[in-house]
């Protein structure tokens, strides 16, 4: 009798709950209808990459080719040289571009001058704004081996000019240069927030240890802000199929064509250029599939450290 009337109490509690919080629900409405419209609904589309899709009879009646897209996919060599380039560019971006965002957090923290601190934020978090267009447009102003910044002193200074986005390994290093200074900011403050809750007991208990400013950050701030950087490593792990479309697309040219031509960029020439749609569905499905195993695999074995998402 008892354990009725407390499940009794409880869902009173729970329907008064409800009630009081209906206002602050009704505001998640349209983030539901967004996801649900703009990325699941999407997922339908993803039957072109099993049917010889045509405009006439449509996603539902085009004629099912089954694996036969995949198949023309792979036994194409360029499609490996593609994924080749998609992995290398972002492996190389998480395993240098990813350790700098947390490295000037680390640093910023440590500045007691508000009005410099300030100051850095700001101009680090600026380049965040500027589309792809901006910073191409800088890049090219930079690097362009005729009427470059770069190479008018390095012409002044050798009597010699060089091709830097014409040469595959300097595209390479300016592609990732560029990415992490548009991008390094937003980061940057994500790792500042995560610092500002560590307690500041923990400093002043070091401190007067006698630990030095660098244990500290090893012993303290690192270890503090440990789960943003697993949260944050995670979601960058999703995106390891997907450079992105518009740095690539910007910096492109016909000379560096072997080691920049990513999957994003082959969907968008091959498939909406091209009007090949189901073959590029079976390249975009591939991509999400391994974007997803990633994830998943990521997420095991930050589980095993106590870290997981879920």
């Amino acid at each position: 009798m008892l354990e009725l009337r407390n499940n009794e109490r409880r869902r009173r509690e729970a329907k008064r709950r409800f009630r009081e919080n209906l206002p602050l629900l009704s505001l998640f409405v349209p983030v539901l209808l967004f996801y649900f419209i703009f990325k699941y609904v999407p997922m339908l589309g993803s039957v072109m990459a099993f049917k010889n899709y045509n405009f006439t009879d449509g996603i539902l009646h085009s004629p099912w080719t089954g694996l036969g897209n995949f198949e023309v996919l792979f036994s194409n060599p360029q499609t490996l040289n593609i994924i080749r380039n998609t992995l290398v560019l972002s492996v190389l971006n998480i395993v240098i571009g990813f350790p700098i965002p947390i490295l000037l957090a680390v640093l910023l923290n440590e500045v007691r001058k508000q009005w410099f601190k300030k100051w850095v934020q700001t101009l680090v978090y600026l380049p965040h704004f500027f589309s792809w267009v901006i910073v191409g447009g800088i890049v090219v102003t930079m690097f362009a081996e005729q009427n470059g910044i770069i190479n008018a002193l390095l012409e002044r200074l050798t009597g010699k000019t060089f091709s830097f986005l014409y040469n595959e390994t300097s595209w390479i290093s300016i592609f990732l240069g560029s990415g992490i200074w548009k991008e390094a900011g937003f980061s940057t403050i994500i790792f500042l927030a995560a610092i500002t809750g560590i307690n500041p007991s923990l400093y002043e208990a070091a401190s007067m240890d006698g630990a030095s400013k660098w244990r500290q950050i090893i012993h303290i701030t690192l270890p503090g802000i440990s789960a943003t950087i697993v949260l944050l490593l995670i979601l960058q792990m999703g995106n390891v199929m997907s450079v992105g479309f518009d740095p690539v697309y910007v910096l492109q040219n016909s000379g560096v064509y072997n080691v920049s031509e990513v999957i994003s960029t082959y969907i968008y020439k091959v498939g909406i250029q091209g009007g090949q749609f189901s073959l590029t569905s079976a390249m975009g499905l591939f991509e999400s599939v391994v974007g997803f195993v990633l994830v998943f695999s990521a997420n095991l074995v930050a589980r095993r450290f106590g870290r997981g998402l879920w």
